[in-house]
């Protein structure tokens, strides 16, 4: 499957994804990376229903995204994979999963947190993870609906 999209965001799949990302992008799959999530299958129902027909939705552990999103990515099924923060995104990078472009589209106030731009809040750990995906050759920028132009994270938090 080729991923059209890896994509940062607390809230995983909802209407910006669904909408915007995948009127844009036509996604056939989506898979969520979130151990909890994995292990819920009422949780999945939950997120399964905001998806339209023709659209699949797979829930995966981080382990399990590790060994299996290399070998899925040859395939030309186009996908979304979605992270809840960029933590799991640098695990999954970090794991050998061959990420060129992150998409950070929506990480809210919390404690410790900066706000950067409307929809994006960086704390430390947030800000050395984008570092860290950079030094590895991974492009970073936060890009709220595909109609926005794509903003460099790093240079956000570092200003």
């Amino acid at each position: 499957m080729t991923v059209a999209l890896f994509r940062v965001d607390e809230r995983l799949i909802h209407g910006q994804v669904v909408v915007g990302w995948g009127r844009r992008l036509r996604p056939r799959r989506v898979i969520v990376v979130h151990d909890g999530i994995a292990a819920s299958v009422a949780e999945q129902e939950i997120y399964r229903s905001g998806l339209p027909a023709g659209i699949d939705a797979q829930f995966w552990s981080e382990s399990a995204a590790v060994e299996w999103l290399p070998e899925i990515m040859e395939s030309d099924e186009p996908a979304f994979v979605l992270t809840e923060d960029l933590p799991t995104m640098w695990r999954l990078a970090a794991g050998g999963v061959p990420i060129a472009e992150v998409n950070v589209g929506g990480l809210h106030a919390a404690p410790g947190r900066e706000r950067v731009l409307p929809y994006v809040c960086l704390g430390a750990e947030d800000v050395r993870r984008i570092r860290d995906l950079e030094a590895a050759g991974v492009r970073v920028t936060a890009q709220d609906v595909p109609t926005a132009a794509p903003v460099r994270l790093l240079e956000r938090a570092a200003g």
